[in-house]
């Protein structure tokens, strides 16, 4: 692996007592892959993106590149991170005012010959489409452009590992996921490894290889995008992930094998699932299907127009909600009961809480 992290964790002192930021993630990234990590403000993204970039001191654990020991919380050993070949993208750009474009890519490659500083901006302008826009100053680009100058200007010396914290949120929404593409396709191009940090799981599913999910300082699940989705591996990531409930249930095992009794009615399911007893099923709005012709009925309670489709919001006759991706041809009213069916590919169940 290029990038490992071993059971790292960063403490905050706060009074007498020092507050886990990060407690006990472990990943690993490839050469070329791009990892991100995907999570609700305050669950120790940013924070274990500074260990990484030494910009953190670790209270426990090791931070390894390329073979490399960066960091050891055991011992305290930390290579500097002017050192560590790491480079950085920021939410705000950092673009210098007072420099053109072509300045500020040029800004980390003092040192080397002026002919190689030229030829380096030109090659990595063309490489983010700015090439023609080489003279002007930052002010004069649009927000999508000045972000591709920033990440120019991190790739120019050619750093081992990319760091993005946050690098679309100062834009507007429908160009995030849009740049989010645009961004991997660089990255791919040039080979770069590279760890993401974001709050969005549009701009987290267009960019990641891998991506990780942290709640409360730990890291919940590590995996592709599908996996998040299908198969969560707690119920924070199934409920953080997509959109959808999760619904009461009850697993019988029988001669036929195993079933899963629902407030949509029963469907089998693969041994290995919890029971037999009580749980919950996950239930996402694209596992509803609009059916007229079901025995199940559902009233609408909300529902949210999405161009292609509506988002509605029912409520079953059992009392329980449920989501529901619904061509937006049929155009229903709340207080409308429709027919549903389950058409779930993936069955996953957890254990249901008790309410104490």
């Amino acid at each position: 692996m290029f990038l490992q992290a071993q059971d790292v964790s960063v403490r905050y002192q706060r009074g007498d007592a020092a507050r886990p930021a990060v407690d006990g993630v472990s990943l690993a990234l490839e050469a070329g892959q791009i990892g991100v990590l995907l999570g609700p403000s305050g669950c120790g993204k940013t924070s274990l993106l500074r260990a990484v970039a030494g910009l953190e001191r670790m209270a426990a654990g090791r931070i390894g590149m390329d073979g490399q020991l960066l960091a050891d919380g055991a011992t305290g050993r930390s290579v500097p991170p002017e050192e560590r070949r790491i480079g950085m993208v920021f939410q705000d750009f950092a673009l210098f005012p007072h420099m053109s474009v072509a300045q500020n890519v040029a800004y980390g490659l003092h040192g080397r010959p002026r002919a190689q500083r030229r030829e380096r901006v030109q090659e990595m302008l063309e490489l983010v489409g700015l090439a023609h826009a080489a003279e002007r100053a930052p002010h004069e680009l649009s927000g999508g452009q000045q972000q591709r100058v920033a990440l120019a200007r991190a790739l120019a010396p050619a750093p081992r590992l990319l760091l993005l914290d946050e690098p679309f949120s100062s834009l507007d929404v429908e160009l995030r996921e849009r740049l989010a593409h645009d961004v991997r396709q660089i990255l791919r191009q040039n080979g770069t490894t590279a760890l993401v940090v974001t709050h969005d799981q549009l701009e987290a599913f267009a960019l990641g290889d891998v991506i990780g999910v942290m709640n409360q300082g730990r890291l919940e699940q590590w995996g592709d995008a599908y996996s998040l989705y299908h198969r969560p591996a707690s119920r924070f990531v199934a409920q953080f992930i997509g959109q959808g409930v999760l619904a009461p249930a009850r697993v019988v095992v029988d001669a036929q094998g195993h079933r899963v009794e629902t407030p949509l009615g029963a469907f089998g399911a693969a041994a290995g699932v919890p029971g037999p007893g009580e749980c919950e099923v996950l239930l996402r709005a694209d596992d509803v299907v609009h059916d007229d012709a079901s025995p199940v009925k559902a009233r609408i309670e909300r529902k949210a127009f999405r161009g292609s489709e509506f988002l509605y919001t029912l409520r079953l006759d059992s009392g329980e909600l449920v989501l529901a991706h619904v061509p937006s041809h049929h155009d229903h009213q709340v207080g409308e009961r429709i027919g549903i069916r389950p058409a779930l590919e993936h069955v996953v169940l957890f254990e249901r809480l008790s309410v104490a």
